[in-house]
C-alpha cells in the first residue's frame, strides 16, 4: 500500500485513525488525541485535515483539538459529501456517503481499505439511528461490491461481542472460531471476504439465517425483507 493506516484506541471501545503517506496525514475520528500528535511527531509527518465518519460526539471528539494544535483543515462532512475526494500527497482517498446509521454517516477509500465508522462493524454493523432502512440496506449493498480482500477498519471494537451474537444465530457456522482467534485487540481489523463468512448483517440471504427469520414468522421473500428481518432480531 501506498498509502498506511494506524489505528488508536480511545475511550471505552472507540477506534481513531491516521492515513498517510510520504509525508501528510489525515485524521479519522481522531479522539486519541495525544497519540496521534505523538506519532505524527514520531514519524515526521503533517496533519493536513481531520475528518469524521459521522457527527456522534465521540466521534467528533478530538476534532477541535486536533486543529487548534496542527493548525490542520477541518473538512466537513457536507463538503466530503460533496467533494468526494481527499488528496493526500500524490494519493488520493475516496469518500463515500453511507448513511443508514446516522444521515450523514461517511465511508474512506484507502486504496484496499474502508474506514468504515458505525456502518459496519468487524462482525456486526451499527444500529439504525436514522431510522432509513432502506438508505442503510443500501449502503451496506455498496461496500459488499468491494473485493474480498478490502481490510475493514470500524469506528468501536464489539468484535467479541459481535461474534457470540453471529454465533446464537449461527452455532453451526465454522468460520466464527477462526475469525476470533485472529482477532487483536491492539489492531482490529477484518477483511470483507471474512465478514461475508461470519457477519449476520451481511449474510442475510444464506440459508442457515433465513431459515431462522422465518422461523420467527419475519417476511423473508425479498432481500430487502431480509435484511429488514436481520436487523429487526
Amino acid at each position: 500500500m501506498r498509502m498506511k493506516i494506524e489505528q488508536f484506541r480511545y475511550g471505552k471501545d472507540n477506534l481513531a485513525y491516521l492515513v498517510y503517506a510520504r509525508r501528510t496525514a489525515i485524521a479519522v475520528d481522531g479522539g486519541a488525541v495525544d497519540e496521534i500528535l505523538a506519532f505524527l511527531r514520531d514519524r515526521r509527518l503533517r496533519l493536513a485535515a481531520v475528518v469524521n465518519t459521522h457527527g456522534h460526539p465521540d466521534h467528533t471528539v478530538g476534532t477541535e483539538e486536533l486543529v487548534r494544535r496542527t493548525g490542520a483543515e477541518y473538512m466537513h462532512n457536507g463538503r466530503l459529501r460533496t467533494d468526494g475526494l481527499i488528496c493526500l500527497d500524490d494519493e488520493t482517498v475516496r469518500v463515500l456517503h453511507t448513511p443508514g446509521h446516522t444521515l450523514d454517516s461517511l465511508t474512506f477509500v484507502a486504496e484496499n481499505a474502508l474506514i468504515t465508522g458505525d456502518t459496519l462493524f468487524n462482525a456486526t454493523v451499527g444500529n439504525c439511528f436514522s431510522g432509513d432502512l432502506a438508505a442503510f440496506y443500501a449502503s451496506i449493498e455498496a461496500l459488499l461490491r468491494f473485493k474480498d480482500e478490502t481490510r475493514i477498519y470500524a469506528g468501536h471494537d464489539y468484535l467479541r461481542e459481535s461474534i457470540a451474537f453471529a454465533r446464537s444465530l449461527e452455532p453451526q457456522n465454522p468460520n466464527l472460531a477462526p475469525y476470533l482467534a485472529r482477532y487483536r485487540p491492539e489492531h482490529v481489523f477484518s477483511t470483507l471476504g471474512e465478514e461475508r463468512r461470519v457477519n449476520p448483517y451481511l449474510r442475510f440471504n444464506e440459508p442457515a439465517l433465513v431459515a431462522v427469520m422465518r422461523q420467527r414468522g419475519l417476511a423473508v421473500d425479498t432481500p430487502y425483507q431480509r435484511w429488514v428481518a436481520v436487523m429487526s432480531i
